[in-house]
């Protein structure tokens, strides 16, 4: 039987409209999968990762296909269900898969084409006539071996050296080429243990009893060790650096009992993911509103995929996501819990955390770019594996929505209003609320959005039955409202009533609050002393050089400033159009809130 001629259809990692088919080698037949990276040579001979998305015996019409030049995973780091995904997006928010995929994948799974410098085997018989320039360039090689192009404008001082390196390349001292470099590294640890011959009891006390008289520093390492495995019965083997701290001792000592065969030391991966040890808390019974609540959002979800809840601020939707989520990991399905803003995750996660343990993990752009991977990983692991049950609970920005889920059964919108989760800039110019939709969708999912101040097109769908609609009106406790008065502040200036900015109404309460040694917040939407200068005459009013807009005034340090772009002005002495002295400022800001209150309170 003949073994077939294999063409792989192509994602890369570029804007191109469509995907680029490559001859796969006979001897990588085996090798190649949908989902898995190879790295390709593409334009002029420039290297790429792309990501294997069909795999054919036919080959392309238009032109001859080139050969891929390695695989590079073992497993797919790509599930069909995030094809489908992607595709989607490229298609409703009009970008490439290419987009797509750069916005999907961690940075640490994208790997880069780097150029790199050698010198050829016979460089010294081309020497005799060489310049100032390319002399620095043979002697970096001459100690290095290898360099980059961005080592070589960095020696010469220069950007553009890629006609030096072209001559020199003509006159053959120089051969370049492209090499893929990973960005992720797996964090490794040294693991001691004892030796096979040293399980035994009597031949492990006679060498401590020779280690006591001879070498007493080794002898009390040793005891240390056996200490610490005393303490982890699990264990068979303890971490070197741990090891050294808790018997405050060095690795040297540890070399010297490996060297005489006590200690055998193993490299091992280990996870950058911080590993939470928090207690488990049973989950907190619902009032009677969150039980109705919980309920009705059960009896939508029997009728409809997407549901809203509307709760009010304090009413205690947090509690009802996590008896949701509770319900889900007992049907063995994974929760992807989305927050517009990665500040509001450490709050969440400590909450999450006493009730799931490690089933939970987090996902944003603060973590490193190998942490990142780690969880990536993690997920396509128990993808692969479904023994794996480490996590069971994604919490994340609107990255999350990327991941590589295997059995996703509810995802939770928080703060489903808040436009964080929008993306608009570069493609994929995507939403997650809604992509999160799609998402749980390829998986049969419920999504569940909720707010206390809901998004008019959502409450628009809630409203018209495409969404269930759960309402909770009470705050949980039975904490009231706030009382909210409101001031009109043209009448208030018509009548001649206000002082400075301030009504008398806010004055007096302010008075009040701090006459019962209570605190006050005070909220002013505009940064600087004033937003605008403004000439009286002419109207001219100072602008940034770089964005157009007014230039706010910061009394602090006498400078006029963008909030845009960070560009600092002086303050006009006179008007650039008519030259007329007279410049006033409009409006107010913290500043001058900040002045004025000192001298109502002072």
């Amino acid at each position: 039987m003949t073994t077939p001629t294999l063409f792989i259809d192509i994602i890369l990692p570029l804007a191109l409209p469509k995907l680029y088919t490559y001859r796969v080698p006979m001897e990588m037949n085996d090798a190649v999968a949908v989902g898995k990276r190879v790295v390709v040579s593409f334009k002029t001979n420039k290297l790429y990762t792309g990501l294997i998305k069909e795999i054919k015996e036919m080959p392309p019409k238009d032109y001859e296909a080139k050969y891929i030049i390695s695989v590079l995973d073992d497993e797919p780091v790509v599930t069909p269900k995030q094809y489908e995904l992607w595709e989607w997006m490229a298609a409703y928010y009009m970008c490439t898969l290419g987009e797509v995929m750069n916005a999907a994948l961690p940075g640490g799974l994208k790997l880069q084409s780097e150029t790199k410098i050698t010198l050829t085997t016979d460089y010294k018989e081309h020497l005799k006539i060489i310049n100032d320039k390319e002399f620095l360039i043979i002697d970096a090689l001459e100690i290095n071996n290898i360099i980059t192009l961005d080592e070589v404008a960095k020696i010469l001082d220069q950007k553009t050296v890629f006609p030096i390196i072209k001559g020199m390349m003509d006159r053959g001292l120089l051969l370049i080429h492209e090499e893929i470099n990973t960005k992720f590294k797996p964090r490794k640890q040294i693991y001691v243990r004892l030796s096979d011959a040293y399980q035994n009891k009597d031949l492990l006390n006679n060498e401590l009893d020779t280690l006591s008289k001879k070498a007493p520093k080794q002898a009390e390492l040793l005891m240390a060790f056996l200490k610490l495995l005393y303490d982890k019965p699990v264990q068979k083997d303890i971490v070197r650096d741990e090891l050294i701290k808790y018997a405050d001792s060095s690795s040297a000592l540890i070399l010297q009992l490996a060297k005489k065969g006590i200690f055998e030391l193993e490299e091992k991966e280990v996870s950058r993911l911080p590993n939470s040890a928090t207690d488990v808390e049973d989950k907190v019974d619902l009032n009677e509103f969150q039980s109705q609540a919980y309920q009705e959002i059960n009896d939508h979800f029997n009728e409809k995929d997407i549901l809203l809840l509307h709760g009010i601020t304090s009413s205690g939707k947090t509690e009802i996501y996590i008896h949701l989520i509770e319900e889900m990991i007992a049907q063995g399905k994974q929760v992807l819990y989305l927050l517009p803003e990665i500040a509001l995750t450490t709050q969440i996660i400590n909450r999450l955390k006493k009730h799931f343990g490690n089933l939970v993990q987090v996902y944003h752009s603060r973590l490193s770019e190998n942490e990142r991977v780690e969880v990536w990983k993690n997920l396509l692991n128990k993808t692969n594996d479904k023994s794996n049950e480490n996590i069971s609970v994604i919490l994340a920005a609107r990255s999350g929505i990327f991941l590589p889920y295997h059995n996703l059964g509810l995802i939770i919108v928080d703060e489903e209003h808040e436009n964080s989760f929008k993306q608009f800039d570069p493609a994929p110019r995507y939403h997650a609320r809604d992509s999160a939709m799609v998402l749980a969708k390829l998986f049969d999912a419920k999504t569940l959005l909720g707010s206390a101040t809901p998004s008019v097109e959502s409450y628009y769908n809630a409203k018209n039955d495409k969404y269930g609609l759960v309402n909770i009106y009470k705050r949980y406790g039975g904490v009231l409202l706030p009382e909210i008065l409101l001031v009109d502040i043209s009448e208030e200036k018509r009548k001649k009533k206000m002082k400075s900015h301030f009504s008398n109404l806010l004055l007096d309460e302010i008075k009040i609050a701090l006459g019962q040694k209570e605190q006050i917040i005070l909220f002013q939407n505009r940064r600087g002393f004033a937003p605008i200068l403004e000439c009286v005459t002419c109207g001219w009013t100072p602008h940034c050089i770089n964005c157009d807009v007014s230039l706010t005034y910061h009394k602090s340090n006498e400078s006029l400033r963008c909030h845009y772009c960070g560009y600092v002005g002086k303050i006009p002495k006179s008007c650039s159009a008519c030259g007329n002295n007279d410049i006033k400022m409009k409006g107010f800001g913290t500043e001058k809130v900040e002045e004025e209150l000192g001298i109502f309170f002072s």
